[in-house]
């Protein structure tokens, strides 16, 4: 195939199993880790947790992400739709009370196969870097219950230092207005599960509470109604990240900045605590135990 699913536009040939492109992944799935998750937001994992499904690789490839075994050296195993559908029945019959479908954009096509086969009974979460083209999100039109998108820089040259996409803010903030346009305003269960919407994350960096605040202005400028807004304070400096000022973690007068902000916005969501800030939360890729 010749790709055009993400704002690389790398137009890359990907055959069976590599590709040319941004991502160098090839056209079958390739998977890290499907299993349960009990440490996203109440919204999503609920009581039980969401079935998480990791796809290796990722269009953006952050400098400081925490899974870079995949999003860089894409770990993980080939699988077919029929593979992956009989996975989604094991995490059905596990009772997760959502499936996260986490950084996917590479494989849209092998995904809708995969729901042809078997659509889970619980809302499905599309878990990404918020950096994706309209025309893909257009795809996943009535198939995607709740996107999970992040919110990660509004700086062209944090961004570009960040993830090498100085466009990030542009194409992240006309991707999350397509996203509100399919599903609307949040709805949730009588278990506080989030059956349609919008949940934005934002992860506070490091020196960069400005670029936190001033995407905070724009969620309550562009949707005064109202997105829930994760404000997230794990930041854990990874992946041998050497860019100066991204080698600590964030203080607390930074954390409080942010959240303050937030508060003061009026904005509905959540704020993440310190103790998130470790390596433990990381999951393990590409084992034997990181498949259902």
């Amino acid at each position: 195939m010749i790709c055009s699913l993400c704002p690389r536009a790398c137009g890359a040939e990907r055959d069976a199993e590599a590709g040319r492109g941004f991502c160098r992944l090839g056209e079958e799935m390739r998977l890290a880790r499907i299993a349960p998750h009990l440490w996203e937001e109440p919204p999503i994992s609920g009581q039980k947790g969401t079935g998480a499904v990791f796809f290796s690789g990722c269009t953006l490839r952050c400098v400081y992400c925490q899974n870079g075994e995949i999003s860089h050296r894409n770990a993980g195993r080939l699988f077919t739709p029929a593979q992956l559908a009989d996975s989604l029945r094991r995490l059905t019959d596990m009772g997760m009370q959502s499936v996260s479908f986490i950084t996917a954009t590479p494989f849209v096509p092998k995904i809708l196969e995969t729901l042809e086969l078997y659509r889970p009974p619980v809302p499905l979460v599309w878990n990404t870097s918020g950096y994706e083209t309209v025309d893909t999100l257009r795809a996943l039109d009535g198939v995607i219950d709740v996107y999970l998108p992040d919110l990660k820089h509004h700086s062209p040259e944090v961004a570009r230092v960040c993830c090498g996409a100085p466009d990030y803010f542009e194409v992240a903030s006309a991707a999350i207005e397509e996203m509100v346009r399919q599903r609307g305003a949040a709805r949730y269960d009588g278990q506080g599960i989030m059956r349609s919407g919008v949940l934005i994350r934002h992860l506070i960096l490091p020196g960069c509470t400005g670029d936190s605040i001033a995407l905070l202005d724009w969620v309550k400028e562009r949707f005064p109604s109202g997105v829930p807004v994760s404000l997230m304070q794990q930041y854990v400096p990874c992946n041998g990240v050497s860019v100066p000022g991204l080698n600590r973690r964030i203080t607390a007068r930074e954390y409080h900045r942010v959240r303050d902000h937030m508060e003061q916005l009026g904005l509905d969501g959540f704020w993440q605590g310190a103790t998130s800030a470790t390596e433990d939360f990381i999951p393990v890729f590409n084992r034997d135990e990181s498949f259902v």
